[in-house]
């Protein structure tokens, strides 16, 4: 009941009833709403905020847009989602566009389209009226088409004579295959890859399609990660009016800056990196260290609001493949102007740090300089000559010492690091895959780490201090719900964590080194892995659990990452560092660019994943056939993800080839076990498994297990049904 003039107002409601009120409504709720169903006053708004920013950050209510909230996991009665394939029989499969939930976001089965309307096609994204039909899925029926165009599907040609030709979608998530009338194959030959739009059709058998574009062979060096780029709609092409203006740039003079030219700052990257954005120096102060990380001005050659601004916020980031880069700025700035190239002479932004001997932060100082790099350097070489011991002209001992002191820090502080092994994709001149490596993880990785996490934390406490506007890098703690999972499975190995709904990374550090080395280990950083939050962006501080930080903003990277640019001209406009900095209508859109930019990055990193997926399916295409000593990597009711321990290929063994038997999935404890046979899979267990299909159009990967098959020769028993629940 609202509340009437004169009325007391009601004591604020508990997190518990706020939560219920909020999974009992229809739809998203803001303050507003929560006020009057409790019959709150003005004065009471603050500590309502704070209650819901608790609850938000703790996963008990669900962000949905600027300052309203919904269950958590609960999608709203209508929003925009985007299609993602097709089932066997050719309808439309979703997802929503905008999803903060824990795990992966829940599936839409689009209606069929009324008759003479195109079908709706991977890509298309549609304002839809939802309907739940189950645990994690709903119905959709489309209310308004978004897109401009009709839907577009990317897929391989294949030729059938005078009746016309097939699109096998790329997309292994779209189960059935398109048709090409006679005449709308735009010349296509077999096995081109191709862009085509739905056209009208029966509601019954395959869908057709029009050929619109051609975009090369499947065998050809580049199709692998074109494939992925279009898959995902990432924007690959510049206006001209951004081109122009990054043509226009030209170097800047020391007036106004700091002259830190004789200061040897150097730039520790990879050995093919193509573009140097932060150099480091560091050197003895006291019985501490100063320490200077230098970061190109990319914010004095893109100013707010001009195109190449719209440019770079509609990329929010840079996409790496193992055969190029698409990047977020054009190749004027991103591998010129605002590249830290040795021997020429930069605009940056810099923070000067003061570091105790126990890697404690003393004080900071931003500035706006001009510098010029020193040298650049490789990871490898950085890492020699420290092993070495060898003396150079370069500051390299101090940057270990002040390392050193940094991360004693940070084991004081109680991180979380999980260990997650990391692989390269190596290519040949000709873009085949020749092998993959494990990715090597040095203390020279390491001591750019702690650099650039320093200064990240400094940017937002400066910030702050300023009372200035901060897109901050958040991280959540683990949900409630997956905290409880956790205390399941480690209980599974008489381990147990704090008691209570929050946990601290230290706890779950601690648990990890206690594994570490055992049988265990493995196993144990997947399940840890897997009930972490996700990362985001926000103008709303929520600390950054993972690090154990309290506040932390992306500082270091404004040619790959939009939000460093942002964080670069709020310290420019809040330390009157001269032009280019944050515009006032930029504030005002900050929680939509966060919301943006969160989805370009995790758009990004799902394409850079999916091309990596295909090159291995393209490695592994003449290897059907062959068994592989693997890792049991996911665990559903319809069968397991296994991962080869040689070179981090994953794909599906399906429950179907899997001994005859009952096999019952349990969610909690990740296993899928067979009711007669009593054998148990388990997440993260050794298993020999033989490749059955390779698909490098899908990135496909299907495996059978060896464990626990019939014996050669010996036949399953008959009469049994391959089942899961």
């Amino acid at each position: 009941m609202a509340r009437r003039r004169g009325d007391r107002p009601a004591p604020l409601p508990s997190r518990e009833a706020v939560r219920r009120f909020i999974a009992e409504q229809p739809g998203r709720v803001g303050k507003r709403e929560i006020a009057r169903a409790f019959n709150l006053g003005p004065e009471q708004r603050s500590a309502l905020r704070d209650l819901l920013k608790d609850m938000a950050a703790e996963g008990d209510a669900a962000p949905a847009g600027h300052r309203r909230f919904t269950a958590p996991g609960r999608l709203p009665d209508a929003m925009v989602v985007q299609v993602s394939g097709t089932d066997p029989d050719g309808d439309a499969i979703a997802r929503p566009v905008s999803w903060d939930g824990e795990g992966p976001p829940p599936l839409v089965l689009m209606a069929p389209e009324p008759r003479g309307r195109p079908a709706l096609a991977p890509g298309e994204r549609v304002l839809a009226r939802l309907r739940p039909i189950g645990p994690g899925r709903y119905e959709g029926r489309t209310v308004k088409r978004l897109t401009d165009a009709p839907g577009r599907i990317l897929g391989v040609f294949r030729h059938h004579g005078a009746a016309g030709g097939r699109i096998v979608p790329t997309d292994r998530r779209a189960k059935a295959e398109w048709t090409v009338p006679p005449g709308e194959d735009a010349g296509a030959e077999a096995g081109e890859i191709v862009l085509a739009q739905p056209l009208p059709g029966h509601p019954f058998g395959l869908k057709p399609a029009r050929v619109v574009e051609r975009l090369g062979r499947m065998g050809d060096a580049r199709a692998v990660s074109l494939v992925a780029i279009h898959t995902h709609e990432i924007p690959t092409e510049f206006a001209e009016e951004a081109l122009a203006e990054a043509k226009r740039a030209r170097g800047v003079t020391v007036r106004g800056r700091t002259d830190l030219r004789d200061v040897p700052l150097v730039t520790i990257d990879g050995p093919d990196a193509r573009d140097f954005d932060d150099a480091v120096f560091a050197e003895a102060d006291g019985d501490g260290f100063r320490l200077i990380v230098a970061i190109a001005d990319v914010a004095h050659y893109v100013r707010p609001d001009s195109a190449l601004d719209h440019a770079a916020r509609q990329r929010g980031n840079s996409c790496y493949f193992p055969d190029r880069v698409v990047p977020m700025l054009p190749e004027a700035l991103s591998n010129h102007w605002c590249s830290l190239r040795p021997e020429e002479d930069r605009g940056c932004l810099f923070v000067q740090m003061q570091v105790g001997p126990d890697g404690r932060k003393r004080g900071h100082r931003f500035g706006r300089g001009l510098m010029r790099s020193a040298a650049r350097l490789t990871y490898d070489q950085v890492q020699a000559a420290h092993d070495a011991g060898t003396e150079t002209a370069l500051p390299i001992a101090p940057l270990y010492a002040a390392f050193r002191a940094l991360l004693a820090a940070r084991q004081a502080r109680g991180t979380l690091d999980l260990d997650l092994p990391e692989r390269r994709v190596v290519l040949d001149e000709a873009g085949r895959v020749v092998s993959v490596e494990p990715r090597p993880r040095l203390d020279s990785h390491r001591l750019i780490e702690e650099f650039m996490v320093l200064a990240n934390v400094c940017a937002a406490e400066e910030l702050e201090r300023l009372h200035r506007p901060c897109m901050y890098r958040v991280h959540a703690p683990p949900s409630p719900e997956k905290l409880v999972s956790l205390r399941e499975f480690l209980r599974g190995f008489d381990i147990s964590l704090p008691p209570g709904d929050v946990v601290q990374p230290g706890d779950l550090d601690r648990i990890l080194q206690r594994v570490a080395g055992t049988e265990a280990a493995p196993l144990v950083n997947e399940v840890m892995l897997r009930s972490q939050s996700q990362a985001a962006y926000s103008p709303d501080n929520i600390g950054h659990f993972g690090l154990a930080l309290a506040r932390y903003a992306h500082f270091t990277s404004p040619i790959r990452r939009y939000a460093d640019l942002l964080v670069h001209r709020a310290l420019i406009a809040g330390l009157k560092l001269g032009a280019g900095g944050l515009a006032e209508a930029e504030v005002a859109h900050f929680p939509d660019t966060a919301e943006h930019i969160t989805m370009t990055e995790r758009r990004a990193a799902m394409a850079e994943r999916d091309a990596i997926d295909r090159y291995l399916a393209a490695f592994m295409a003449d290897k059907v056939g062959a068994t592989f000593p693997a890792r049991i990597s996911g665990v559903t009711r319809f069968g397991l993800f296994v991962t080869l321990t040689a070179n981090g290929a994953s794909g599906l063994v399906p429950v179907s080839s899997l001994p005859d038997d009952f096999w019952m999935h349990d969610e909690a404890a990740a296993t899928l076990s067979g009711r007669r046979t009593r054998i148990t899979f388990r997440l993260a267990q050794d298993v020999e498994v033989r490749l059955a299909e390779a698909s490098p159009v899908t990135g496909g990967l299907l495996f059978h297990i060896m464990q626990g098959a019939p014996a050669a020769g010996q036949q399953a028993p008959a009469g049994r049904r391959k089942r899961s629940r």
